[in-house]
């Protein structure tokens, strides 16, 4: 039996790098790193969705999307990392992969 290592795995099962699927698994794998973060910072503050949607302009709705890796967008983010006192570095890498530390 063949043990393969996480990349390899992924390289089986989705594709190189580059390829569509592969693309959307790692968007998709950033998105819901980013929304799990903001939660977690949301918590810590002792903030429900509903308060962080009142600070940020947003339904509570929009929150619980964003924090499972849905709609996001730098302007709600930004606006999110404000209301929770937060800085963030976005990090641009030639290989078209976009991270937000």
């Amino acid at each position: 039996m063949k043990i393969y290592s996480h990349e390899e795995a992924l390289d089986k099962m989705l594709g190189k790098v580059g390829t569509p699927l592969r693309d959307q698994y790692e968007t998709e794998t950033q998105e819901f790193l980013i929304g799990l973060a903001l939660k977690q910072a949301r918590q810590e503050k002792n903030l429900t969705q509903e308060q962080l949607g009142k600070m940020v302009g947003v339904q509570k709705a929009q929150i619980s999307r964003i924090e499972n890796g849905r709609n996001l967008t730098i302007s709600t983010i930004t606006r999110i990392l404000k209301a929770l006192n937060l800085s963030a570095k976005l990090e641009i890498e030639n290989m078209g992969k976009v991270a937000l530390c």
